[in-house]
């Protein structure tokens, strides 16, 4: 019975090590325009903050633009720099953590996709309005939000006003490139 217990509480404590972390994950944005600090929630998204995590580690986002901007819905970053040359990671996209309660309101920051739910990989958005219609139904897959915008809300709000047009086949980019000069984790993971 004691190898029973001593197994079980050893099994126990190592899955505490390999869970989500508990706390919120700070992320900082220095962008041409002004800093951004993000809170990102593992409990909820564990799978986006972890891919979102490593992207940062890799330096994925320096460098690269915000290239979707549109006035009272959301600004949107992490596929193109100022050329607007895609880059995207390596790794695999990720599941579409959607029905994780997380809603789309003003601030929240939430993972880009293509029309397949389960595409997304590097590219994300705060969302400048309640945006409900982002979020899963029934009949809609919705989009994962994985995290809030804890200070800088008024640079994601001037972000939200520069002048936009197309370039190539893009709609809606910034005719002044808005830079993501550094993307920095700010808890030790």
């Amino acid at each position: 019975m004691k190898h029973l217990i001593a197994a079980a509480i050893l099994l126990l404590s190592t899955m505490a090590t390999f869970a989500a972390p508990s706390k919120p994950v700070q992320v900082l944005l220095k962008t041409s325009m002004g800093d951004i600090q993000l809170a990102l929630d593992p409990q909820k998204a564990p799978t986006t903050v972890a891919n979102f995590v490593q992207l940062l580690k890799n330096k994925h986002y320096n460098g690269l633009i915000f290239h979707r901007v549109i006035q009272g819905f959301m600004i949107q970053a992490g596929g193109f720099n100022e050329y607007m040359s895609p880059r995207e990671p390596a790794s695999k996209p990720i599941k579409n953590e959607s029905y994780n309660g997380l809603k789309n309101h003003r601030g929240t920051v939430a993972m880009a996709r293509t029309s397949d739910p389960n595409s997304a990989r590097a590219q994300f958005f705060i969302n400048l309005d309640d945006n409900w219609n982002l979020d899963k139904t029934p009949q809609n897959p919705g989009y994962a939000v994985f995290g809030k915008v804890t200070k800088g809300m008024e640079v994601v709000d001037k972000i939200a006003r520069v002048p936009v047009g197309k370039s190539g086949p893009h709609d809606d980019v910034p005719r002044q490139p808005v830079r993501i000069i550094e993307a920095i984790l700010l808890d030790a993971q």
